[in-house]
């Protein structure tokens, strides 16, 4: 690997890394300081957003450039969880699967910024963020 290939390498693994952290602070401030209890799409969702906040610094160190691949699939899955609730959460389209409880659904509407952009939203725009840096990622590792 050359030395200008690592430094893009490095660049868009610490991007996705912070967009990956600051996604875990924020749903973590919400749901233990602000006491908005997630509901199980936002579980689903964690599930695939906290290990990128541990892998990618894992891949850093090792100079892995698989770690767009790890990275790629997690938030991927993390995406389609997201676009999923965000329909849910907006009216669009009604649930398939009975996943979320009678006593949080995951239509309450809890937090809400400017009115306008959801929890559901802010997660699936973070998880897209993660995809296209990845996919970026993944297209430059081709390249000879």
């Amino acid at each position: 690997m050359s030395e200008h290939s690592i430094i893009k390498f490095k660049s868009l693994n610490y991007l996705t890394w912070a967009v990956a952290l600051a996604a875990m602070i924020i749903s973590l401030i919400l749901s233990e300081i602000l006491k908005y209890p997630p509901c199980t799409l936002c579980w689903y969702q964690r599930v695939f957003m906290y290990p990128l906040v541990f892998i990618i610094p894992v891949g850093i160190l090792l100079e892995d450039s698989r770690i767009y691949f790890y990275s790629l699939i997690l938030g991927f899955v993390g995406l389609m969880i997201a676009i999923y609730h965000t329909l849910i959460y907006h009216g669009i389209i009604q649930e398939a699967f009975k996943l979320c409880n009678a006593e949080l659904s995951c239509k309450t509407k809890q937090f809400e910024l400017f009115n306008l952009i959801s929890i559901p939203m802010m997660s699936s725009v973070t998880f897209l963020i993660i995809v296209i840096l990845n996919s970026i990622g993944v297209f430059y590792e081709k390249k000879p």
